[in-house]
């Protein structure tokens, strides 16, 4: 299982100029070898592009992108990445988007296709990305 982070859905579908032909490009490749998925959070971000939920629901039908919910275990290793992160020197306040992302593939085993690298590699040091 694969799954996508909203940068990348974001370049195919805003048509970025430096990103696009990257994302499009592994974004494929991934769909015909794995299923493909997003969580609840990759959901809330891709919405904010949309005024109604059933125009969303095609986009990603359209995709063939999953939604599979957060199990317990990967939100529990959600916070405790927030928690090194604060120590560590941290300024957010609540737990980041992709602390959630991170440890659900972590806890899933899952690839995570993303251009963010930082944090996944940081907190989720287990989990295999695929980036640029």
């Amino acid at each position: 299982m694969v799954f996508v982070d909203s940068n990348i859905v974001f370049d195919m579908w805003d048509h970025d100029p430096v990103w696009e032909p990257w994302s499009r490009s592994q974004f494929l490749r991934l769909s015909l070898l794995e299923e493909i998925a997003i969580n609840p959070i990759i959901f809330g971000e891709l919405a904010s592009r949309f005024e109604h939920r059933i125009n969303l629901d095609r986009a990603l039908e359209s995709l063939r992108l999953i939604l599979i919910g957060i199990p317990r275990e990967a939100a529990f290793l959600a916070g405790k990445a927030f928690v090194e992160y604060r120590k560590r020197g941290g300024t957010k306040t609540g737990v980041l988007p992709d602390f959630f992302i991170g440890a659900q593939a972590s806890v899933m085993g899952a690839t995570l296709l993303t251009r963010d690298v930082t944090r996944s590699k940081t907190y989720f040091p287990s989990v295999r990305l695929i980036t640029p």
